[in-house]
């Protein structure tokens, strides 16, 4: 998995490209919370069956789950200054993106994307980041240097490029007052 600090890089890169005008600041931050989640299965699924959809990468990992956390979104949208419609989907595209990077990852369970309609775990087909070892201590040795490394390059770095790439054709297509929009 990547560690909880990278999976804040979409809820941020969306937010960035989509400006405070969409995602309020309270948004984010619920939209950060919602991508960190789903590791919390880290902490009951070492008492469970591997393959159990209550173990590590299973159904809090799933597209269903990432769908009622976006449900559950919508009455918290005044509170979260956001639209209704906006507050569901960005929780549920923040909630969602926790697994697809797990995906990415060269180890560890694959993820029960389609929980609880199927127990079949899945790794996307290009795994280019390295999986973060679970624990604390291990993540402070050379292999948690290395994983911040892998992600730094295979998480931060293209969704900065995509923050930007939403920044610049939100300032193109909306100008400011006064702007000219051909240029």
């Amino acid at each position: 998995m990547p560690t909880i600090l990278s999976h804040p890089a979409v809820p941020l890169a969306i937010a960035a490209g989509l400006g405070s005008g969409v995602i309020s600041r309270r948004l984010l931050v619920a939209g950060i919370a919602c991508s960190i989640a789903p590791d919390l299965d880290v902490y009951f699924g070492s008492t469970v069956a591997s393959g159990s959809a209550l173990a590590h990468r299973g159904f809090t990992h799933s597209l269903p789950f990432a769908f009622i956390c976006g449900l559950a979104a919508l009455p918290a949208a005044r509170w979260l200054r956001a639209t209704p419609l906006a507050a569901f989907f960005f929780i549920s595209v923040c909630t969602a993106s926790h697994g697809l990077l797990d995906a990415f990852t060269n180890g560890g369970p694959g993820i029960q994307f389609f929980w609880p309609f199927s127990a079949e775990r899945y790794f996307l087909p290009v795994q280019r980041v390295e999986v973060s070892p679970i624990g604390i201590l291990r993540f402070f040795s050379l292999r948690g240097t290395y994983v911040l490394y892998s992600e730094l390059k295979w998480v931060w770095l293209p969704a900065a490029a995509i923050a930007l790439a939403m920044y610049s054709l939100r300032k193109t297509r909306h100008p400011r007052e006064g702007g000219n929009p051909g240029k």
